[in-house]
């Protein structure tokens, strides 16, 4: 009976814990939020992120644009060509990659490449006790840590996203042109007739959104971590789950908000 008592309680207790550690996050985040306005604004570390993050993960993320430009590209010429409605293709690819693939794929690749190593890095620093370190020295770690790393993130994200954007609508104009069959003339002019600002505006707001939520949550799980090397581990594994997580559920919100506002 004991035990009966126990497996119906614990699905409660966990949920609890689960609201208590979201809390916790929540009321981080938002006392962070004062030091992005507040000085030293220590732009020499915003760059240098940048320069890790942004220019480290250009080649993966331009490769990961050519090859979805491709597939996509195939699989809808695939689709498109039974009811002969090639010409279509141009437009419905180029809002597809702009507003969806090129935002979340590129979320996505940002988080394995970046945020894994930024989880890491700040893990293996608190274990190491140079988090502490910094703190008695009175300077604000979250200030020197956390800060330039979630600034970088959001700046370097729309610009990669805008590179997938490009490279995975030219990878698809050239196979479906020149392997394809398909009118080049007829591609373009469905882009250029049909394309909206919104259409390429949402998928930027998109990536500004992923790129702030994936590096907040790699910060925050990389400054917490606790046990040593196999909590860095564990940490870093956990940064990667719920990043890729939030960036999901955060697409799905988000289309449905610009669904609702017609964008």
């Amino acid at each position: 009976m004991e035990k009966f008592f126990y497996y119906l309680g614990l699905p409660v207790v966990n949920f609890y814990k689960v609201l208590e550690k979201f809390g916790a996050f929540i009321l981080f985040e938002i006392k962070l939020l004062p030091l992005f306005f507040k000085p030293p604004y220590r732009i020499k570390e915003i760059l240098q992120q940048i320069e890790i993050i942004g220019v480290g993960s250009f080649f993966v993320i331009a490769l990961t644009a050519i090859f979805t430009g491709l597939v996509e590209a195939i699989q809808l010429y695939h689709g498109f060509h039974k009811f002969s409605a090639e010409s279509f293709m141009g437009y419905t690819i180029f809002v597809s990659i702009s507003k969806e693939l090129g935002p979340v794929f590129g979320a996505l690749m940002l988080v394995s490449r970046a945020i894994s190593a930024m989880t890491a890095e700040l893990g293996t620093m608190r274990v190491t006790e140079q988090i502490d370190a910094i703190d008695t020295l009175a300077v604000d770690s979250k200030k020197y840590l956390i800060i330039p790393r979630v600034i970088a993130t959001t700046i370097s994200t729309p610009i990669l996203v805008i590179i997938f954007v490009f490279l995975g609508n030219i990878a698809a104009y050239l196979i479906s042109t020149y392997a394809l069959g398909v009118n080049p003339t007829e591609y373009k002019n469905t882009i250029t007739t049909y394309l909206e600002f919104s259409d390429i505006g949402t998928g930027i707001i998109k990536a500004v959104v992923f790129g702030y939520l994936i590096s907040i949550i790699g910060t925050y799980i990389g400054y917490f971590t606790r046990g040593g090397a196999r909590g860095v581990g564990l940490s870093t594994t956990k940064a990667v789950v719920y990043a890729a997580m939030t960036v999901f559920a955060a697409n799905y919100f988000l289309s449905s908000l610009f669904l609702y506002l017609d964008w």
